[in-house]
């Protein structure tokens, strides 16, 4: 056995696995929640009604639904905000995987406060929507979906809920689908390229290695394309939502975690065709060293 062919074949298993949790992640409740492309919060919807209701400003539809509410909390905005959620049957959070997308509530509290750190609060997922392949996260429609299974005759309109937001999740809608696609394909060139180190594990010289290294070079593009699509969806998925949800106090988390096994199963995959070119290189010298020698 190459021994020097072990180490790419081991870094492109790794990879491999990376890739699946990639696609996988969150495919079901409570698996890998924390890879998550982004998260939507919603734990402080509505926070713009409620201060101008405070203010005696507004008469917006869901004012009487405010003032039922502050009759029996404290005069806390973030408490309002957080109750005022609650009631009108929207989730704490939304978050958007490759799949599909699971929502729930933190717990213990949605905000950090004088008893609770931030690093105490997590996720409680409540259920996530069923498997789809080229999934495509709409934010608009999960939570006029959450509204209408409550039974409280508001819609997202009522909440001033801005069509800009939309407007940008479906101009990188096509972003989303081929993140699917590509990861499908990044799988499948992977796991070929692991089957191709299998021969050269056992034979010397340049042939099996190089054969690796076509194989891998198409891999590591592959995977490479899809984290940079990806890293392109989240980044301005992200930024889109807080630019425009701030407003309504909805904001947007990036799927730091997913980034980083993504860009990982990238990386190793780039040794794996750094070491494959390398063992192409020393295979002939190898090979020359080997050879018996002529007699007389």
């Amino acid at each position: 056995m190459r021994l020097s062919a072990l180490i790419p074949a081991l870094c492109c298993t790794a990879a491999l696995v990376l890739s699946f949790l990639c696609l996988f992640a969150g495919n079901k409740e409570n698996f890998m929640e924390d890879y998550h492309l982004l998260t939507l919060n919603t734990s402080r919807i509505g926070e713009n009604l409620l201060n101008s209701s405070t203010s005696g400003n507004s008469d917006n539809t869901i004012s009487n639904l405010f003032h039922n509410i502050t009759n029996s909390i404290s005069n806390k905005i973030n408490d309002a905000a957080g109750d005022l959620a609650e009631k009108l049957g929207v989730d704490d959070f939304y978050s958007a995987h490759i799949l599909d997308y699971c929502y729930g509530d933190y717990v213990p509290t949605p905000l950090a406060n004088a008893t609770v750190s931030s690093s105490d609060i997590h996720k409680n997922v409540t259920r996530c929507s069923n498997r789809t392949a080229m999934f495509h996260f709409d934010p608009t429609e999960a939570l006029q979906r959450s509204l209408n299974q409550s039974g409280v005759d508001i819609t997202l309109d009522d909440l001033q809920w801005p069509k800009d937001i939309q407007n940008g999740i479906d101009a990188i809608k096509i972003l989303q689908e081929t993140v699917f696609v590509l990861y499908c394909i990044s799988i499948g060139l992977i796991f070929l390229a692991l089957i191709a180190a299998f021969p050269a594990l056992i034979a010397a010289g340049r042939m099996a290695a190089c054969l690796n290294v076509m194989v891998a070079s198409v891999a590591f593009i592959a995977i490479g394309l899809a984290s940079a699509i990806v890293t392109a969806f989240i980044v301005k998925g992200s930024h889109l939502i807080n630019k425009y949800g701030n407003e309504i106090g909805v904001e947007a988390h990036r799927g730091g975690r997913f980034l980083a096994i993504t860009w990982a199963a990238t990386a190793l995959m780039f040794i794996t065709l750094l070491l494959w070119c390398f063992e192409t290189c020393i295979g002939h010298r190898r090979k020359e060293r080997y050879v018996a020698p002529k007699r007389g």
